[in-house]
């Protein structure tokens, strides 16, 4: 392939990438999440500075959504934490199934700084996230420094420590080549990142891609949000509405209990993991936090939300012993990563 060239600081290359028909209804997943984030942030739910570049949210989701989104948000970013101060930044984040997630740019507005932060995703995702960087110079400022240039192609990314780039999971080969453009350090610590993107992968693929990171890499951390429970009259309304959107959870036997879900791990050469529903997620935030939160808006009854709630998990696998405590309590300090 002909190197980028590069123009006024930015590189682009006119190649383009293949991808599977069958996965447009997962890639418009991307987009419902999004969209949901926006209408939290737009409410008060938490602070983002920069979905809005991403996402035009116009419609108002129900007030159970909305905070079942924080809590995702807030669990994910709780485990997020932890990890930068245990390794107080000599580390990477590798988010897979990045969507049009916002972390890296929040990231950049606090003390938190890490050695190297790479996005995954398909590459219609991809080139839709590099487009808006692109267009948006609040953006791309994040990403550029004084000392490099951003490099542009049109479904990849590539910045001093930013590195966003089209990959289908499923192809480990690929995966490989695109984590050394990104020139990964297979033995820094390495904290990975997924929001229901393991559940769209067939269980063998998924167990090549878990098996390959813990051979990979010698330090690192899986923190994994998705479906749990899947397996009572509740999870069944859930799959057939996916479903009727042509969305078939190919994952979806790990997600049966709190125990598959760790197996998962386990079994494919991970040290351990730990899981929790999203109801534990939830009590673990701060009193002070969730009362604020639930003043946004009113619940009619909270047994949708109980359901929801139950319904998802966080999951938390290591490699090698540093981070086998890592875990949800939340500390009394304020979030630095400034989504309160």
């Amino acid at each position: 392939m002909e190197p980028p060239s590069t123009v006024g600081g930015v590189a682009h290359n006119n190649s383009t990438h293949k991808f599977h028909p069958c996965d447009e209804a997962v890639i418009a997943t991307n987009d419902d999440a999004s969209d949901c984030k926006r209408g939290a942030v737009r409410l008060g739910y938490w602070k983002d500075d920069y979905i809005g570049y991403f996402v035009r949210n116009q419609e108002r989701k129900a007030p159970e959504i909305n905070r079942g989104y924080f809590a995702r948000v807030k669990g994910v970013e709780m485990c997020v934490e932890k990890f930068l101060k245990k390794t107080s930044g000599n580390c990477q984040i590798i988010n897979l199934g990045c969507g049009f997630d916002t972390l890296y740019f929040r990231l950049r507005d606090t003390a938190h700084q890490v050695k190297n932060f790479i996005e995954l995703d398909f590459p219609t995702v991809t080139a839709r996230k590099c487009y808006t960087i692109k267009r948006n110079k609040a953006l791309l400022a994040k990403i550029n420094d004084e000392d490099g240039e951003v490099r542009l192609s049109p479904t990849d990314l590539h910045g001093p420590n930013y590195h966003l780039m089209g990959v289908d999971l499923r192809n480990l080969d690929e995966v490989d080549h695109k984590l050394q453009q990104a020139e990964v350090d297979y033995t820094l610590p390495t904290i990975f990142l997924a929001e229901c993107v393991l559940v769209y992968i067939e269980a063998q693929n998924c167990r090549n891609l878990l098996k390959w990171i813990a051979l990979k890499f010698q330090a690192a951390v899986f923190v994994n949000y998705e479906q749990v429970n899947m397996n009572d009259r509740f999870a069944d309304v859930m799959l057939n509405n996916l479903r009727s959107r042509g969305c078939s959870l190919a994952g979806v036997e790990s997600c049966q209990s709190l125990e598959t879900q760790t197996n998962r791990f386990k079994d494919c050469g991970w040290s351990g993991a730990r899981a929790w529903d999203m109801v534990q997620v939830y009590e673990s935030i701060s009193s002070a936090e969730r009362q604020r939160i639930e003043r946004i808006e009113m619940l009619d009854e909270g047994e949708l939300l109980l359901q929801l709630f139950q319904h998802y998990c966080l999951v938390v696998a290591w490699l090698g012993v540093a981070f086998q405590d890592l875990d949800i309590t939340v500390e009394d300090l304020m979030s630095s990563l400034n989504i309160d």
